[in-house]
């Protein structure tokens, strides 16, 4: 017996045409505001820039309308915003450059550049892409896949190795992080692996300091991930993308098992790992010093980064220097990694909540796709790709505000790099995929002799 659960399905697409538009438009405006700010005239590109804008979000809104017409209407203009954002922050970030210092910068130009290829790979993946499910046919390749990427920086003749940190290549001249395309893959083989497994690591297991673990049989594959992310801290010295991948193991265990023992077992596993790197590991040693101490006398000069980032995040007080009116060239990186205090010096305070409330609101579609969805590998892959977008944004911002030690983490769509940018617009192409997915009237047919079931997560209304 098969009951359909009531409720109101509807495309929405003229409203993600309104949103996609405002989004759009609000990012050449701070564009332009940025050249006024700097230069006391308009940029000489704004028209192209316009132009540009406009094509992007003409070819987003047909590919949705055609290809997944009942995807959440609010993901794309999102993803258009912060990106619009990014690339006015770097355009003031590469003017100040230009102005006050004899070195020529053009970061804008290559992230306008990326931003174009990064909107036509996700609009790719909707058109090849019928059905998310098929991923989970490849749920190995990509486990394999991943672990390759994360190993590629390791390679004597493809090895990058930038202040402290091995988790870069060069190939033919260009740089790539090949962390940002990895991530997908784990998250794809994660979902696939788990919603396989889900039954038998729910079951209890030997309980140990009153924490109920999973059977020792089970908890293999746990000890995998572990030993693994360990070898990247090591061997690569990325504290960063170490968190990242353990953290989005655990909090996937956590959705698949609803046990919230994973969550402490994983604390408790990262915890050695961590000591071991700020203790033995000079580049991560410095890093837990000056989140410690930065302002300190004898911390000062290997802590200049975050000093001159925690200036500028004083400097935007409540309503910010106005676009183009700050000085993002005294923060080393400011274009980057430091492209938060870039934004709240220009933006203010309120300018930067105001960001963050984007992406929360960005993961809470996500997870609402995740909750919506009937299938078991949707919910996990759409709610591990929220959680990736969540802690890199905490991990980044955490770091340049000192809640936590400063990673090597790239905030999405805002901070300036080519794999970072493509590889998130690669996310919002699936996001949008699911949540289509998860907004279909068909997916909402639920199986009656189940309805007692208290997580009934495709019974939730989109």
């Amino acid at each position: 017996m098969v009951t359909v659960v009531s409720y109101t399905a509807r495309p929405r697409r003229l409203l993600q045409a309104l949103l996609l538009l405002i989004a759009a438009a609000l990012g050449v405006l701070t564009y332009a505001l940025v050249g006024l700010g700097r230069e006391g005239e308009l940029p000489a590109d704004l028209m192209t820039i316009s132009i540009g804008a406009g094509v992007l979000i003409v070819v987003l809104q047909i590919a949705v309308m055609w290809r997944a017409p009942f995807a959440d209407p609010v993901i794309l203009p999102i993803g258009v915003l912060l990106n619009g954002i990014g690339i006015a922050m770097i355009s003031s970030y590469d003017s100040a450059v230009n102005k006050f210092t004899a070195i020529h910068a053009e970061y804008a130009g290559r992230q306008e550049l990326w931003t174009g290829v990064g909107v036509v790979l996700a609009v790719a993946l909707m058109f090849a892409l019928r059905d998310h499910r098929m991923l989970r046919r490849y749920t190995w390749i990509f486990a394999v896949s991943g672990a390759v990427l994360l190993l590629m920086p390791l390679v004597p003749f493809l090895t990058d190795e930038k202040y402290g940190s091995k988790i870069w290549i060069n190939i033919a001249g260009y740089s790539f992080q090949p962390a940002e395309l990895a991530k997908i893959c784990i998250a794809i083989f994660f979902a696939g692996y788990l919603v396989s497994r889900r039954d038998t690591l729910a079951l209890a297991g030997p309980k140990v300091l009153g924490i109920q673990l999973p059977r020792w049989s089970d908890f293999g594959p746990i000890l995998g991930a572990w030993a693994f992310c360990i070898a990247i801290l090591v061997f690569e010295t990325d504290l960063g993308t170490a968190l990242m991948f353990f953290g989005l193991f655990v909090a996937m265990l956590y959705v698949a098992t609803d046990r919230l023992s994973w969550l402490v077992i994983g604390a408790v596993m990262f915890l050695p790992p961590a000591i071991f790197a700020a203790t033995l590991l000079g580049h991560v040693r410095t890093r837990f010093t000056c989140w410690l101490d930065p302002l300190s006398r004898e911390n000062f000069s290997s802590c200049e980064q975050i000093d001159r980032g925690l200036f500028g995040l004083a400097n935007g007080g409540l309503l910010g220097k106005g676009p183009g009116g700050g000085r993002p060239d005294m923060v080393p990186f400011g274009h980057s990694d430091f492209i938060y205090t870039t934004l709240a010096e220009e933006l203010g305070m309120i300018g930067a909540f105001a960001v963050l409330m984007l992406y929360m609101l960005l993961v809470q579609r996500a997870l609402r796709a995740a909750v919506g969805i009937s299938d078991g590998f949707g919910t996990l892959l759409a709610a591990g790709l929220g959680f990736v977008l969540a802690l890199q944004v905490f991990v980044v911002v955490g770091g340049i505000t000192r809640v936590i030690p400063l990673t090597g983490l790239t905030l999405p769509f805002l901070a300036a790099g080519g794999s970072s940018l493509v590889c998130n617009w690669i996310i919002l192409a699936l996001l949008v995929r699911m949540s289509d997915a998860a907004r279909r009237p068909a997916a909402r047919r639920v199986d009656a002799d189940a309805s007692a079931s208290p997580r009934r997560p495709q019974e939730v209304a989109s």
